[in-house]
């Protein structure tokens, strides 16, 4: 394949990927669909807008990948949250390096539209594609991929977790969490949890967890404090890490659990010093420890 192909696309991969991301909510699928739109472009000859024709490609391929997942989803226990991958909480730099990175709770959001809305509202507020251009990949009108949009739009501001918070202040936060939960300071509790925080946990069916949303600080404060307190018996099996997730503070919680290996990740959105929002990750399958 001509050289020139190779480095045409490679100005675009990073673009691609955050784009394939956003729409998919797993990285590994997001370059999966980035590599598939390289091998389909690498066989098409003269292609005036490179920048256009991969970002049609990639959504559609991602689009594909959504409506598949959709019917999957619905046979699946519990809760759905996307793939945690887990990052030492250590570089500074390593931020920087994923420039593509998005919070975990607008993640969760995205899971709530449907795979037309998600990709309309992606392509059009997030990265500005003309909806010309968003009704070519949905094979649909440009009004047609303006209302999709506008319901997504609709839709994840109505069900979205607030988070404002940068990293250090989510560590703070999550750290007071965590020691009130265990120690059943409930007044604390009630410190940091925001009067409309949501703990969304999945299990997949595979671990143990909470089959529906957990809404209110009471319920959130007692479950966590019920969870650290009764389920982890002997904390002395498992050992707490401090990790990232999307550049999001979280702490990654193995060791053994009843003489079985255990595994879970847990991340917060934080808005005006409070938790919104607690998602953790118990389904082994949706986490990727990297280099951990």
């Amino acid at each position: 394949m001509p050289s020139t192909a190779v480095s045409e696309f490679e100005v675009h991969r990073s673009y691609l990927t955050a784009v394939a991301f956003r729409i998919l909510g797993n990285r590994a699928e997001a370059e999966d669909a980035v590599q598939e739109a390289w091998l389909r472009f690498a066989q098409q000859p003269d292609i005036r807008d490179p920048r256009g024709w991969l970002t049609t490609v990639t959504s559609r391929i991602c689009l594909d990948q959504l409506n598949s997942a959709r019917v999957r989803r619905t046979a699946y226990p519990g809760e759905w949250l996307p793939v945690f991958a887990v990052d030492p909480d250590a570089d500074p730099a390593l931020l920087a390096e994923r420039a593509d990175q998005v919070s975990m709770a607008l993640l969760v959001v995205l899971e709530r539209l449907t795979p037309e809305q998600r990709v309309a509202f992606v392509l059009h507020d997030a990265f500005g594609v003309p909806f010309e251009e968003v009704a070519a990949v949905l094979d649909t009108t440009p009004a047609s991929a303006r209302q999709h949009a506008s319901r997504g739009r609709r839709a994840a501001a109505e069900g979205g977790i607030r988070h404002t918070a940068g990293t250090a202040e989510q560590r703070r936060v999550l750290t007071a969490f965590l020691v009130a939960a265990e120690s059943g300071d409930f007044r604390t509790l009630a410190a940091v949890l925001a009067p409309d925080v949501v703990a969304i946990s999945d299990g997949g069916g595979v671990v143990r967890s909470a089959l529906r949303p957990i809404l209110g600080p009471e319920k959130v404060g007692r479950f966590f404090h019920g969870l650290f307190t009764h389920r982890l018996v002997d904390m002395t099996q498992i050992t707490v890490e401090p990790v990232l997730v999307e550049g999001g503070a979280a702490v990654l919680l193995r060791g053994q659990l009843d003489g079985a290996p255990f595994r879970s990740v847990l991340t917060v959105a934080v808005d005006g010093g409070r938790i919104t929002g607690i998602f953790t990750q118990q389904n082994p399958e949706k986490v990727l420890l990297g280099d951990l």
